[in-house]
């Protein structure tokens, strides 16, 4: 079996004899090359645990993020969408709800005060610039948005909407309030900037030279549809490495274990790009024999998080089944010896879950509703205890995941936002490919 093979399905999953265990936060990434291209996969880990991991092959393209110049090809007033020729397989999905007010205003319309329908702003064959924000799923199309978004480093440039927003994972309030102003300084009229997590430590002379880069990057967009015909590709965001130094690799990431000669030098020369010479000492070249998930124990932990029943630290268990519709997550408390009372083995295996199930939502890139059946308990404050958990732990993930609520049944309701193809969905594919 080939090393890449090792992460592409359950039936290929290898366990790893005597794998180590990283503590704290690490990215560690592995390349293979072939007559096909370049086979990327990244892992996460936070904590010692791992939460995500991403793969990248060449013959599956990824569109979430390119701009086009695109045509109008049909509007459906009943639906209160159109599509959009972009010049892919298939035409980009645009609802109503993901036209800029820019577009509207330019119009002649007043979208603060009153929805617009889409047919009174679209026409058959009008050109139009659009940002994919979702892939098709099965037989549907992409999805596309004019609310068009360029991340940086520190910032998300937002072109079209006039708005200041602060990443959640800035917990401390004056750090939110200077970047909140810096951020009103530096955005032109009837522009936006969202403050990234980076931009929490960073100094006003780096904010503003990534504002500024971002800038010229909508300018060229701009200036290239003005000089084009639709449909046209316009700007690519950058490759799934890169954009994991980007956006993954701060201050409080220990190391990035790269196994691959050639893709050592690409990230150090990126760092450089970035101005972020400090981070470079901390890029680490794996030369094992071992390949390098196995000698970390990605590829167990990975194949333990793809199963249906998944244990829990003390002796109990999680039972995951994923549908259509939702995804069921069962809570027990299985043979817990470690405690000597019901009540304590019940609140430890509820609190065990309150943390694990945050964690295989992003790892398995879990999205839409999700049930939690915590095991009863009797005590209200043991409840709260553990609600509280999982909701500062939902708070972690980069992807929107909120509790929304506990149903008369005790239920736990949670829903977290689409991002795209579930972990289990893309590995099945990038086997195929």
């Amino acid at each position: 079996m080939d090393r890449d093979n090792h992460l592409l399905a359950s039936s290929t999953l290898c366990r790893p004899a005597g794998g180590r265990t990283l503590k704290g936060n690490h990215i560690l990434i592995t390349v293979e090359r072939t007559l096909a291209g370049v086979r990327q996969r990244v892992a996460i880990i936070e904590d010692g645990e791992l939460v995500e991991v991403h793969f990248a092959v060449p013959t599956r393209r990824n569109l979430v993020g390119n701009i086009y110049w695109g045509r109008v090809e049909t509007v459906l007033p009943g639906m209160g969408a159109a599509f959009v020729n972009v010049g892919e397989r298939k035409a980009l999905f645009l609802s109503e709800h993901e036209l800029n007010d820019a577009l509207l205003v330019a119009k002649g319309f007043e979208p603060w005060k009153e929805a617009v329908p889409i047919q009174k702003v679209l026409r058959p064959g009008d050109p139009l610039l659009i940002q994919v924000r979702r892939e098709g799923m099965g037989k549907k199309n992409p999805q596309g948005t004019t609310k068009i978004s360029l991340p940086g480093r520190y910032w998300v440039f937002l072109p079209t909407e006039d708005r200041v927003g602060i990443s959640r994972r800035v917990g401390d309030p004056e750090a939110a309030r200077r970047l909140r102003q810096i951020a009103y300084e530096l955005k032109g009229e009837r522009e936006g900037l969202i403050a990234r997590t980076a931009a929490f430590r960073a100094e006003r002379e780096e904010l503003e030279r990534d504002y500024h880069h971002l800038r010229s990057q909508w300018e060229e967009i701009t200036r290239l549809a003005e000089a084009s015909s639709p449909p046209r590709l316009l700007h690519q965001p950058l490759d799934l490495v890169r954009t994991v130094i980007r956006d993954r690799f701060l201050e409080n990431v220990s190391s990035l274990i790269v196994d691959d000669e050639e893709q050592q030098r690409d990230i150090q020369e990126f760092l450089d790009q970035l101005r972020l010479p400090q981070l470079r000492r901390r890029v680490r070249l794996y030369r094992g024999q071992v390949p390098l998930f196995v000698r970390y124990d990605i590829e167990r932990r990975l194949r333990e998080a793809l199963q249906r029943k998944i244990p829990l630290k003390a002796g109990g268990f999680l039972v995951v089944d994923e549908t259509e519709a939702l995804t069921a997550v069962d809570v027990n408390t299985g043979s817990d010896v470690r405690h000597r009372t019901q009540h304590s083995a019940i609140l430890n295996t509820n609190l065990e879950a309150a943390k694990e199930i945050p964690r295989i939502l992003r790892l398995r890139k879990i999205s839409g509703i999700i049930i939690v059946d915590l095991v009863d308990m009797d005590n209200e404050a043991d409840a709260q205890q553990v609600i509280s958990l999982l909701e500062a732990e939902l708070r972690k993930d980069r992807v929107p995941a909120d509790l929304i609520g506990v149903t008369k049944l005790g239920l736990v309701e949670i829903t977290r936002r689409r991002e795209g193809e579930s972990l289990a969905a893309t590995i099945e594919d990038v086997t195929e490919t």
